[in-house]
C-alpha cells in the first residue's frame, strides 16, 4: 500500500537518497529543504503527486503553512521524518560563534518541534503514523569539537521519548541513529576518514526497507538502522 513520506532536509545526504527510495518503492513523498535549486530539480525529476517546497524549518509559520499544504494536498503522513540538521566546525566550545550555537539550535530542535507541532495533530486523527527523529550516535555518546551538535542531538533524544508517551495507541515517535554515513555533514567532522563508510545512497537502501517497517510496537524505541 502506497504511503505519504514527510521528509525534512531532502536537498543533499540522506534526504536526498531516501528521496530516490521511497519513490521507487511507490510511495508519495513531501520533503522541504533551505535551497531552491534542488528543490526545484527534484519537481521537475519526479512531479506529482510528489511535494517539494522551498522552507526553513525554524520558521514556524513557514512549517505552518507547508503542512497546511501537504495535509490538504496529499493527506496526513504516514512517516514523518525529521532528519534535517546542522553542524558546527570542528572547535571547543567555547570558540563557537553565537550565530552558529543559534542556527544548530534552531535548526536540529526548534524545527523538529516546528514539525510535529503542524504534522502530528493530522495525524492524530487517524492515530496512527510513526515520526521519526532523527538523531546520531552523539546522541547517545559525545566528542569533543561538536559539543553544541551533540546537545541538540541528547534533546532530540529526550523530547522523543517524551513525546511518545504523550501518543495514543497504534502511533509510535522514535529517536533513531541513522548510523555512521559518508555525508557533507560526516565529511565536515571526519574529513577525508569519511570515505570508509557508505554513502547515502547505499545506506537508503538499507533504511527505507526499516522505516517503513517501523509501527505502534516501536513507540518511545531509541533504534539504530542496520547498516
Amino acid at each position: 500500500m502506497s504511503k505519504v513520506i514527510v521528509i525534512t532536509g531532502v536537498t543533499q545526504g540522506l534526504g536526498r537518497a531516501m528521496v530516490s527510495e521511497f519513490i521507487a518503492a511507490g510511495h508519495t513523498v513531501a520533503g522541504c529543504g533551505r535551497s531552491p535549486e534542488p528543490l526545484a530539480e527534484l519537481s521537475d525529476q519526479f512531479g506529482k503527486p510528489h511535494h517539494f517546497t522551498s522552507l526553513d524549518i525554524a520558521d514556524d509559520q513557514a512549517v505552518q503553512a507547508w503542512a497546511d499544504s501537504v495535509i490538504a494536498e496529499l493527506g496526513p503522513p504516514d512517516l514523518l521524518l525529521n532528519n534535517a540538521a546542522v553542524i558546527n566546525e570542528n572547535a571547543a566550545l567555547w570558540e563557537i560563534p553565537a550565530a552558529d550555537i543559534d542556527s544548530i539550535i534552531d535548526v536540529n530542535i526548534k524545527g523538529t518541534i516546528n514539525t510535529i507541532r503542524h504534522f502530528v495533530p493530522a495525524m492524530l486523527q487517524s492515530e496512527s503514523g510513526v515520526i521519526v527523529n532523527f538523531s546520531s550516535g552523539w546522541g547517545r555518546s559525545a566528542s569533543g569539537e561538536v559539543a553544541s551538535y551533540c546537545a541538540t542531538k541528547w534533546a532530540v533524544e529526550g523530547l522523543t521519548q517524551s513525546l511518545a508517551q504523550e501518543l495514543p495507541p497504534g502511533m509510535a515517535a522514535v529517536p533513531l541513529n541513522p548510523g555512521i554515513i559518508n555525508t557533507r555533514l560526516l565529511q565536515s567532522c571526519f574529513g577525508s576518514h569519511a570515505d570508509h563508510y557508505p554513502t547515502a545512497e547505499e545506506w537508503a537502501e538499507v533504511a527505507v526497507p526499516y522505516l517503513l517497517g517501523l509501527s505502534a510496537r516501536d513507540n518511545g524505541q531509541s533504534l539504530t538502522v542496520p547498516v
